[in-house]
């Protein structure tokens, strides 16, 4: 291989490694809560999650990715994350956000995860799928406001 080659390889490693350790990139791969609230824009999120009765058992990746298996995980974290990154470097985050149609999906499986036995003896069987959990349990996993200061919408 010719060394002007070598030469740009290693540079586009320092700087690839530079860029993982300076902007703390590493850390989204991780599952604590602090990384999700590191955009401005997740602070009232957070704050009523740390305030609600699931902050001590849940973290967010718990609840918004999907734990079908480890493909899925990975797939749907990263497309969520490159989602948000893009939305919020460009400024273009909604003044509202609200979950898109298959983060509902993901959402409302976890819920029946880990409450599926619950749920259908209340029910009797299993629950009906034209009701999200949240529709009557609003405030339990981010607190007496829900995930948004704005007022309820099912939009």
């Amino acid at each position: 291989m010719n060394k002007p080659l070598m030469i740009g390889i290693l540079a586009l490693l320092v700087a690839l490694g530079t860029f993982t350790y300076v902007s703390g990139a590493v850390a989204f791969a991780g599952t604590d809560p602090a990384t999700c609230n590191t955009c401005h824009v997740m602070n009232d999120v957070y704050e009523n999650w740390f305030h609600a009765p699931h902050e001590k058992v849940t973290e967010c990746v718990d609840c918004h990715l999907p734990h079908d298996n480890f493909v899925n995980y990975w797939v749907e974290k990263g497309r969520t994350g490159l989602h948000d990154v893009y939305f919020f470097s460009t400024g273009q985050t909604p003044a509202v956000i609200r979950a898109s149609t298959q983060s509902k999906a993901v959402v409302q499986e976890n819920c029946l995860r880990c409450h599926r036995d619950t749920v259908e003896s209340i029910v009797m069987g299993t629950p009906d799928s034209d009701r999200y959990c949240w529709d009557c349990h609003r405030s339990v996993s981010h607190g007496p406001r829900g995930i948004s200061i704005s007022p309820f919408s099912n939009k």
